[in-house]
């Protein structure tokens, strides 16, 4: 939401399925789609797969690929994507995917240490989080239609051999090498990947709080807690 600054009342920014989107976006809806899928060709999330490498169990449990796109409220168009997860909780148990977060008195603790030792603090949102995570198991994802053509532009030579026509849409599938938003599995294979990373660099958990770390550095205290993959630090 955002808050109309006349009214001061708040706005629901209206998310639209790939579908409707490239038809009220027009080409600003293509750019945004196109973006997004660049990012997982360029964070190499992607295996391509031949139809015929997969049985026909591995075809049935393949998740969907989805795109939504929205206006931001500074104007521009913003795609996401995502897999739909739904076929996962078939076969996949709960605390396989419950990911840890920080709680809330953890987080009014650290910001009332960081006031009264006035402390200049920063928070971060990484970018493709979940993309940086590599993927645990084998997990398939299928593109259909718009977005399975879409996918073959940002490198014909290497996606055209993939892509065939299904009940008259083009298909492809393709094998998850690293994490995808909306995988049952995306934000508790990236809080191993991200806590793996500060413990490698000297941090340590916080036992009562597993998504707290703390580190002396010259003599101070440096705490950093995350929720997902936004990150509260100290500077």
């Amino acid at each position: 939401m955002i808050q109309d600054e006349g009214s001061g009342q708040e706005i629901m920014l209206t998310q639209y399925n790939v579908k409707q989107g490239l038809k009220i976006f027009g080409k600003a809806g293509a750019l945004a789609v196109s973006t997004e899928l660049e990012q997982v060709h360029s964070r190499k999330v992607i295996k391509l797969k031949h139809p015929h490498e997969l049985s026909s169990k591995q075809s049935a449990d393949a998740l969907w690929y989805l795109m939504f796109l929205k206006e931001k409220h500074a104007g521009q168009t913003k795609g996401i994507g995502s897999a739909d997860g739904c076929k996962e909780r078939l076969y996949t148990q709960r605390e396989e995917t419950s990911s840890p977060t920080v709680a809330v008195e953890s987080l009014l603790i650290s910001a009332t240490m960081d006031a009264y030792e006035r402390r200049d603090t920063a928070t971060v949102d990484i970018p493709g989080a979940f993309m940086q995570a590599d993927m645990v198991g084998y997990l398939h994802v299928k593109l259909e239609g718009r977005l399975a053509e879409l996918s073959t532009m940002l490198n014909p030579k290497s996606y055209d051999e993939y892509l065939y026509i299904n009940n008259g849409k083009p298909t492809m599938y393709v094998k998850l090498k690293k994490v995808l938003y909306g995988t049952l599995q995306a934000a508790m294979l990236f809080w191993k990947d991200l806590t793996k990373t500060l413990t490698d660099c000297g941090f340590i958990l916080n036992p009562y709080d597993r998504c707290v770390a703390n580190k002396m550095i010259d003599g101070k205290q440096c705490t950093d807690l995350w929720h997902v993959d936004d990150i509260k630090y100290p500077m």
